[in-house]
């Protein structure tokens, strides 16, 4: 059977999202169009495990991509040379110190890439979720420079990566290390990372069906929690 693409209006209720399962083959994943950006719309798609993902001049384009690629703590492989780095690579880590210049960093121009789909409409609602406690960054600094983070939205025990930025030599992956050990002491057992590449894993990331990182989502996420601002506690 043919599927349809779904169109949101802003004025749909922010739940208005098709199953999951009705994401188009081609391309891969795509679920719905159009709608906007609020706070309420975002949190009803992550909980659900739907994403926006544009590039400028397109509609809002929402997304379950399948397989989907996660990060299980326990799996992370931090080999050797990046133990090395983070024990002697001077970096100072922090959490949520500076959500707004993470979030430039990811959508700063990067080699073989000019363009970037954190549009400033992007940009203005995640710091919306942050400034609400649902969004949070992981900061890399050398010195007072920020060298590398990355940022995502947490509920419950699940963690939806964004994006992640270096502008020194394995910075993002420092920061990735970093939230790897803020999980236990949050109690957060899922990373999404959403699209699988090789660069994910090598770094333990693997790929799951949708309906596999949907029952994750309903064992890891309550139903109180798919609302419910948690921190993200860290140095």
């Amino acid at each position: 059977m043919k599927k349809n693409l779904t169109w949101l209006s802003p004025q749909d209720a922010p739940d208005r999202f098709p199953p999951p399962e009705q994401a188009l083959s081609d391309p891969q994943g795509l679920l719905a169009a159009g709608g906007d950006l609020s706070c309420e719309r975002l949190l009803a798609a992550y909980s659900r495990g739907i994403f926006p993902w544009y590039s400028p001049g397109q509609p809002v384009l929402w997304w379950s991509p399948d397989p989907r690629a996660v990060l299980f703590p326990g799996e992370f492989r931090c080999r050797r040379s990046l133990a090395q780095r983070i024990r002697n690579g001077g970096f100072t880590l922090g959490v949520d110190q500076d959500f707004g210049a993470v979030i430039d960093g990811c959508a700063a121009p990067r080699e073989g890439s000019p363009g970037t789909w954190i549009t400033p409409e992007m940009r203005a609602a995640y710091l919306r979720l942050h400034r609400l406690g649902y969004a949070h960054s992981v900061e890399v600094r050398r010195g007072a420079a920020l060298v590398g983070g990355l940022y995502g939205v947490r509920l419950g025990g699940v963690f939806f990566g964004e994006s992640m930025f270096s502008r020194e030599r394995d910075a993002s992956k420092v920061a990735l290390a970093h939230l790897v050990a803020l999980c236990a002491p949050n109690a957060l057992e899922v990373i999404d990372c959403q699209m699988p590449s090789r660069h994910l894993e090598s770094l333990g990331v693997r790929s799951v069906v949708r309906s596999e990182f949907q029952q994750l989502l309903r064992r890891y996420i309550t139903p109180a929690q798919a609302t419910q601002a948690l921190r993200l506690i860290g140095p």
